[in-house]
């Protein structure tokens, strides 16, 4: 495998240079934004010098360990948005009630259990 190898969202590395279109430098990425339940790629959180910034999936052209290439214009990629939300997540207390063996393991060991909220 090469560097210029294209691979796939899910073995993208947080710091991998993300490029315009024309070859200029947007920033680096700091996460990916994906939905591992749907192997669904909604875009990247990209570190710029302004801060976090968003890039759709749609505009993302190639992704390879060494870089990611976007379809932006230098001019597009500087109004790019601020990623928009946060995760919100939920203590479920009634997880580990019962005599099952899973309320038992969550009793024992007092593992958290929690799920997403569903506004």
């Amino acid at each position: 495998m090469t560097e210029e190898t294209p691979i796939a969202y899910t073995v993208l590395q947080k710091g991998t240079p993300v490029f315009t279109s024309d070859g200029i430098e947007i920033g680096r990425v700091e996460h990916v934004l994906q939905d591992p339940s749907l192997d669904l790629f909604d875009g990247l959180a990209v570190k710029t010098g302004t801060g976090l910034r968003f890039v759709d999936a749609d505009r993302v052209g190639g992704i390879t360990a060494a870089a990611v290439q976007t379809t932006l214009t230098d001019e597009e990629a500087r109004s790019l948005p601020e990623p928009q939300g946060s995760e919100v997540l939920d203590a479920d207390p009634d997880e580990y009630g019962g005599n099952g063996l899973s309320a038992w393991f969550g009793r024992m060991f007092l593992r958290e259990h929690w799920m997403r909220r569903k506004d």
